[in-house]
């Protein structure tokens, strides 16, 4: 009877626990997160501090507030002196072969470290420099297609203005063309009409002269 309760039992959270992990499997992610106050963990380019080449900064400094400078190295010297007075570290052989292997190691790091480092560090700048690159190659060219596309926008609203500009040249043409054949047809009809007064002046000095000569011609024969 128990054995068949535990098996039931054991079946029931296999059975949550299953449910649980197809929930946050599936679950979408939050967009309401505080973005400013809890931003998203980036990895860090360089290595983090640490004392003594192998203890992270952060314990010192999490044991400042409550031991002092001193009480981190203290706690290491005392757990370094437990571990050898009760011989859970034995300094054998190895043990002095081992801190010989550390100072040669040491020594080269010290020695060839820094232009190793150096070197490897000129090549992943290359690296990044490339690919930031094409990145910014792409950048500008998109710039480049945002730019023509811009341009060719404005030529399509200048090319409106163009027509526009077409259209009110063409009308000053047609009015150019109108007012010089009204000024045209003024010139003709003025010709005709002073050619109509320079035919009537003429008939009538015509008719003056001959009304004289006829007068002054039949004074003479009455003399």
């Amino acid at each position: 009877m128990l054995s068949r309760q535990a098996i039931a039992k054991v079946t029931q959270a296999r059975n949550c626990l299953v449910a649980s992990t197809r929930g946050l499997a599936v679950s979408s992610p939050n967009q309401e997160r505080d973005l400013v106050n809890f931003p998203a963990r980036v990895r860090p380019i360089e290595k983090a501090p640490v004392r003594l080449l192998v203890f992270p900064e952060e314990w010192f400094t999490a044991l400042y507030p409550k031991t002092g400078v001193t009480g981190p190295y203290m706690a290491l010297g005392g757990v370094a002196t437990f571990l050898c007075s009760k011989e859970f570290f034995v300094m054998e052989h190895d043990f002095y072969v081992g801190i010989g292997l550390a100072i040669v190691l040491t020594f080269v790091v010290k020695q060839v470290g820094p232009d190793y480092t150096a070197s490897i560090n000129k090549e992943l700048d290359e690296e990044e420099a490339a690919l930031k690159a094409i990145r910014q190659n792409e950048i500008d060219g998109c710039l480049q297609m945002i730019a023509a596309e811009e341009a060719s926008q404005a030529n399509t609203t200048a090319y409106a203005d163009i027509i526009a500009a077409k259209k009110e040249a063409v009308g000053l043409q047609l009015e150019g063309v109108y007012r010089a054949r009204l000024q045209d047809a003024y010139t003709q009809v003025k010709k005709k009409l002073d050619y109509q007064l320079e035919t009537a002046n003429v008939v009538r000095r015509m008719e003056q002269k001959h009304m004289v000569d006829w007068i002054i011609g039949n004074v003479k024969k009455s003399i």
